[in-house]
């Protein structure tokens, strides 16, 4: 399988896989009455005037592409997250994420004056708490798999100590003039 090597897609692509986790949790979630409402829901509550047009199938629509989109900019923030503090201890990065971006999200929902589909219970928002967890989890996993090895190549710490170990890029364009050295070259 090829690797993604742009850091837009691969957080798109990401985000997108995320959001399955996030739907299939919250469905769940959902249907057993754990929740009063599903995330989608929630979300179109922001943009229409009542809760009866947020559950019918338009505000449905409204709400699940609002989310879509928010997974995205999540599935980004996990790729800067990743490339930025590197491929270890993923479950723990992933929960982090996930609790941080949907307890952020979640309270904007439900802290703006116009959202008529705000819920109010311990229940529901524990819901979505555990939603976004899982869709964090979903997210770091698929970054940091499907994401080329270059993406992740930290920089030097510093100019002064010299590199004991090659990057992707000088390994595999070796005969590439445009490829630094690992040790510099004083004339």
């Amino acid at each position: 399988m090829k690797k993604i090597n742009d850091r837009i897609l691969l957080g798109m692509l990401s985000g997108i896989v995320g959001l399955i986790a996030l739907m299939v949790t919250d469905n769940i979630s959902s249907k057993a009455k754990i929740s009063q409402r599903s995330f989608a829901t929630t979300a179109a509550g922001v943009w229409v005037s009542s809760r009866r047009q947020a559950e019918k199938w338009q505000g449905q629509l409204l709400g699940t592409l609002m989310t879509i989109g928010l997974c995205m900019v999540g599935g980004i923030s996990a790729v800067k997250l990743l490339t930025t503090y590197g491929r270890d201890k993923l479950v723990a990065k992933g929960i982090f994420l996930g609790v941080t971006f949907g307890s952020v999200i979640t309270a904007t929902l439900s802290g703006l004056a116009h959202n008529k589909v705000k819920p109010k219970d311990a229940n529901s928002n524990l819901s979505y708490l555990v939603s976004h967890a899982l869709f964090g989890l979903a997210t770091v996993l698929t970054a940091a798999k499907a994401g080329d090895d270059s993406l992740f190549d930290a920089p030097p710490k510093n100019n002064y100590l010299q590199s004991t170990e090659q990057t992707t890029e000088q390994i595999i364009g070796a005969g590439n003039d445009t490829i630094q050295p690992v040790q510099p070259i004083y004339h």
